[in-house]
């Protein structure tokens, strides 16, 4: 209850009711996809209790199976918020710049605002690179994906000298469907190797400090020790915490302000919510993702 009063305290204003939140009757936050559905619902849970008490509406949480669902709830107008990847926010700016506007990104805990695609494989395979990676097949996961698609698809071929096309390098490429699905595929031996998201920072065993593998250690799903990181790409710029452009000033002003508070309200909300250690979020704008837009422009031309 002290982290809820303080949570909402910083989002400006003693709390009343649905006056708080004038213009809207609920609030609905749209969850990227990346590992299941329940998980995803699970650590933002504590992210909709405090939205729906400081709006004052009610707030739900939508997790659909894929990237797509997100992008399209956003386009609709049936998501006040989500938190994108930087290929996501560009495939709807692309579609509508009046859709949303990026309002903060993750920060890492060396105050920076990157990630990393890193490919990986199991230790047992005898994979440790891309060229020990040559005939077999390689997972990507979801194709609006940042580092599950996007980037390793530009990079990856300057590396090989060659395609990403079925039987041009690797063996096959297939996707998986998320970051999660990636995971597991290399897990089990369903692919030879894979692309997920993580910043690249604290310890490998830990999956880094932020990212999938982090996600997917804090559930059991995998032990790093049976895995390699063959691949790594360059610096990614976070993708961006986004808000409805249409919706009232105010209420874009409170969500901002709780989000932004967020980690000192709450480390362990914080921590669900940012898929890992970080020091919270910080305001981003529009022109911190005009790289990524012009890459997924050039991709689908």
């Amino acid at each position: 209850m002290k982290n809820l009063i303080i949570a909402t305290a910083l989002a400006t204003t003693a709390l009343s009711s649905a006056a708080m939140a004038e213009g809207i009757t609920e609030f609905r936050i749209g969850i990227l996809g990346g590992e299941n559905a329940q998980d995803r619902m699970n650590s933002n849970e504590c992210l909709r209790a405090y939205t729906q008490d400081l709006l004052g509406v009610e707030t739900k949480l939508f997790a659909p199976a894929d990237y797509n669902g997100v992008i399209q709830g956003l386009l609709g107008g049936t998501l006040d918020m989500a938190w994108l990847g930087a290929s996501s926010y560009a495939a709807v700016y692309l579609q509508d710049p009046e859709a949303v506007e990026p309002v903060l990104v993750k920060i890492n805990l060396d105050g920076s605002f990157g990630y990393h695609s890193i490919g990986f494989a199991r230790k047992d395979s005898g994979i440790t690179s891309l060229e020990s990676m040559k005939g077999k097949v390689f997972g990507f996961g979801d194709p609006n994906s940042t580092s599950g698609y996007l980037i390793p698809s530009i990079e990856i071929p300057q590396t090989t000298g060659s395609t990403m096309e079925n039987g041009a390098y690797f063996g096959e490429v297939k996707f998986t469907g998320g970051h999660e699905q990636t995971i597991v595929a290399v897990n089990n031996g369903d692919v030879d190797g894979g692309v997920t998201w993580a910043d690249g920072q604290g310890n490998w065993e830990d999956g880094f400090n932020s990212g999938a593998l982090r996600k997917a250690v804090d559930a059991g799903l995998v032990d790093m020790n049976d895995l390699v990181e063959i691949w790594r790409s360059k610096p990614i710029p976070e993708g961006p915490v986004v808000l409805r452009k249409s919706l009232p000033q105010d209420v874009k002003d409170k969500m901002i302000a709780l989000v932004d508070g967020l980690h000192e309200a709450d480390a362990d909300c914080a921590y669900g919510v940012a898929a890992g250690e970080s020091l919270g979020f910080n305001p981003i704008g529009h022109d911190a993702y005009v790289s990524i837009i012009e890459a997924r422009k050039a991709k689908s031309n």
